[in-house]
């Protein structure tokens, strides 16, 4: 009897593995049309995005940190100016960072950007989109942190440490269970 509920357990837990529907809804992604295309323009994965969308926001569209970054991808205000500047949107405002098609293209452009200055080094980028470019620049000099994803438990800054460690685990699962 034993054996035949180990059995049994077992092919339900292979089955849930392999069902595309069961991993849509532990981890749904919210977005994902408009994610698709703005990483597309900004030429990024869309996963990467909808895991720093999950991170940050929780798909959340009003969601707006103690820091005072808003959104779907936690922007703060003045980044997401500077990047709505570089990238040549005309109109744009601080009211527009609530439109998902809006934050998220910012978001995307901001996150490549990242992955350009870091060399395409992908916890160093993550770690520069949530403390700042010019702090992780300031620890990779100074030898406080060396950058590479076995050594994330140096970053000096626990939200950021956890942050970088729950963007690549996110996105490896959304990457594993939703790449075809």
């Amino acid at each position: 009897m034993r054996t035949l509920v180990a059995a049994a357990l077992l092919v339900g837990v292979v089955s849930i593995t392999f069902i595309p529907s069961f991993w849509n809804l532990v981890y749904p992604i919210y977005y994902y049309p408009v994610i698709q295309r703005e990483a597309q323009v900004a030429q990024v994965d869309p996963f990467l995005i909808a895991a720093l969308v999950r991170v940050e926001s929780h798909f959340r569209e009003d969601d707006i940190s103690h820091a005072g970054a808003i959104g779907l991808m936690q922007l703060m205000p003045d980044t997401a100016s500077w990047a709505a500047q570089k990238i040549g949107m005309k109109k744009y405002t601080r009211a527009d960072l609530a439109l998902p098609s809006i934050n998220i293209r910012l978001g995307s452009w901001y996150m490549a950007y990242l992955l350009r200055m870091f060399h395409g080094n992908l916890p160093e980028a993550l770690a520069a989109y949530n403390a700042g470019p010019n702090r992780v620049r300031r620890w990779l000099r100074k030898g406080v942190w060396s950058g590479e994803e076995m050594t994330i438990n140096d970053i000096p800054v626990r939200e950021t440490r956890h942050f970088v460690a729950r963007v690549l685990y996110t996105y490896e699962t959304f990457s594993r269970f939703y790449r075809k």
